[in-house]
């Protein structure tokens, strides 16, 4: 052993700061609580959504609100009837979608519009023109048609806002009851949809008999009308447009 090395006494020595006698606590280390972390995660993730949620509504356009009737809007969607052929009135005022060759129609055309014999299911008829509305209303223009074309009809019951081509107007359904053969009576409904711009009349008229829809029906659809032919008659009511009229 040399002098630069110190002599071991039995225990360790370090060099250390000196403290006074006597006892002391050592402070109890705090670490955050469960409760604490996911309190803040929450908070956090609280503050991160609504900060998007506030972005997405400044950015996002805000839908308009319609009060339908009188003031329906535009159409939700695109052209409502594609890929069939359209009837244009010779002056232009208006036009209309009507049934292919390959549907269940007979089709004929004059000056003021479409007749479509229906000749699957219930058969019927359906009527796609113009009439000259002459300062009336669409209420009005139906009534005048229903006792031009069926006197004793009795009218069912006023279809609540009614359009034609996306225009507020007015519809109704009404039946009538024909005498058949052997004297027996059918009931026969009829359809009528009115509405007037630029002071002309499209009109929308389906007739054929009364079909009392149950649950075995189908496929699709029942009738809301209980008139078969009216399952096919929504997307060409849609399809008539007037003269000047926005492409939809």
């Amino acid at each position: 052993m040399t002098d630069e090395q110190p002599a071991h006494t039995g225990s360790e020595q370090y060099t250390d700061y000196a403290v006074p006698p006597g006892t002391y606590v050592a402070p109890e280390i705090k670490h955050a609580g469960l409760r604490r972390t996911l309190g803040l995660w929450t908070a956090g993730i609280v503050v991160v959504a609504a900060a998007l949620v506030g972005v997405s509504l400044m950015v996002t356009k805000k839908a308009p609100r319609f009060m339908c009737p009188p003031e329906c809007g535009r159409p939700p969607t695109g052209t409502p009837v594609a890929a069939l052929p359209r009837y244009t009135a010779p002056d232009g005022s208006f036009s209309v979608s009507y049934p292919s060759p390959e549907a269940a129609y007979e089709v004929s055309k004059d000056g003021r519009g479409i007749t479509a014999k229906f000749t699957a299911g219930d058969t019927g008829v359906l009527q796609l023109f113009s009439e000259p509305a002459r300062g009336r209303q669409p209420r009005d223009i139906a009534s005048d048609l229903l006792e031009r074309k069926f006197p004793d009809a009795k009218i069912a019951y006023e279809i609540p806002n009614a359009m034609v081509g996306y225009q507020p107007g007015y519809g109704e359904v009404a039946d009538s009851w024909p005498q058949g053969t052997a004297n027996s009576y059918i009931r026969i409904r009829t359809v009528l949809l009115v509405a007037v711009k630029n002071d002309l009349a499209l009109v929308a008229g389906a007739v054929g008999p009364y079909h009392a829809f149950g649950p075995d029906f189908g496929p699709g659809l029942p009738s809301g009308v209980n008139l078969q032919l009216a399952q096919d008659m929504g997307k060409y009511v849609n399809s008539f447009s007037w003269k000047g009229d926005p492409p939809r």
